[in-house]
C-alpha cells in the first residue's frame, strides 16, 4: 500500500503512539521515547524500523553534547500526512480561484464567517467558566476539528492553547491571512485577548497562542472580536 493512501487509523499500539509521539514533539531520541513509554530501546527499535520502511518516519544523526552521536526521529511528509487535514487541493484551488477575483479579504471573510458560527453555539457553555476551563472545552472543540489541541495553565490567570496539528496547513502557507481569522476566533471564545508565540506553518513545532482572563461573565454577553492577534511569531 502507498504511504499516500494510508492514514492513522490504520495503525493500531504503539506504532500509532510512536506517530502521534513525533507529532507533538520531533524529533525524538529513542531514550526519550522509551522514557515516555516506558520501553526498552530494542522494543522501540523494531517499531522504528517498521515506521521508516513504511517511509513514515525519518531519522538524523544529531552531536548532543560531548556525548556520542544519537539518531534524532522526525515524521516524514508522508508521516506527516496521515493527521487530519480539513480540506484538500480542489479547495484550496477553489480559494485561489475567489482570490483572483475578488481579493484576499473574501478569502478571510469565508474562514471568518465559519469560526463565528462555532464561536456563536460554543458560548453558551464557556460564558460561566473561568479561563482555563473554558480553554479546556476550547481545546477539545478544536481536536474534534483536527487540531490536536491542548489547554496548559499558565502563571495567575492565564493560559494557553496548544494546537500539535494544523487542519488547515495548506491553507495557512497559501493564505497566511486566514491564521489571523483563527486568532480571533480563539481569543472570541475565551473571551480574553490572546498573542501567538509559536506557528506551525513558520516550522515551529507547534502553534500556541497565550490568553489572560478576565472574570467570566454572569450573563452570555453578545459575541465581540478583541484586538487582532500577530500574524506572524514574535
Amino acid at each position: 500500500m502507498a504511504a499516500s493512501s494510508l492514514t492513522l487509523a490504520g495503525f493500531k499500539g504503539m506504532r500509532s503512539d510512536i506517530l502521534v509521539a513525533l507529532r507533538k514533539e520531533q524529533p525524538l531520541t529513542i531514550r526519550a521515547l522509551a522514557d515516555q513509554f516506558g520501553l526498552t530501546a530494542n522494543a522501540l527499535r523494531r517499531h522504528l524500523t517498521e515506521l521508516i520502511e513504511a517511509g513514515l518516519v525519518a531519522y538524523r544523526r544529531e552531536i548532543r553534547g560531548l556525548g556520542a552521536p544519537v539518531f534524532a526521529y522526525s515524521l516524514s511528509p508522508a508521516g506527516e500526512a496521515l493527521f487530519p487535514r480539513a480540506y484538500i487541493d480542489p479547495l484550496v484551488d477553489a480559494l485561489e480561484s475567489l482570490r483572483d477575483r475578488e481579493g484576499t479579504e473574501a478569502v478571510v471573510q469565508l474562514f471568518r464567517r465559519r469560526w463565528d458560527t462555532m464561536a456563536e453555539a460554543a458560548r453558551p457553555r464557556l460564558a460561566m467558566l473561568p479561563l482555563h476551563e473554558r480553554a479546556q472545552l476550547l481545546a477539545e472543540l478544536l481536536t474534534a476539528e483536527g487540531y490536536m489541541s491542548e489547554a496548559i495553565p499558565g502563571l495567575g490567570d492565564a493560559t494557553t492553547i496548544r494546537h500539535h496539528n494544523c487542519a488547515v496547513r495548506e491553507i495557512a502557507l497559501r493564505f497566511p491571512e486566514v491564521c489571523s481569522a483563527e486568532a480571533e476566533f480563539i481569543a472570541t471564545v475565551l473571551d480574553a485577548p490572546v498573542e501567538r508565540r509559536m506557528h506551525l506553518k513558520d516550522g515551529c513545532r507547534a502553534c500556541e497562542y497565550d490568553a489572560i482572563g478576565r472574570a467570566p461573565a454572569s450573563v452570555p454577553a453578545p459575541i465581540s472580536v478583541p484586538a487582532t492577534a500577530p500574524e506572524t511569531m514574535r
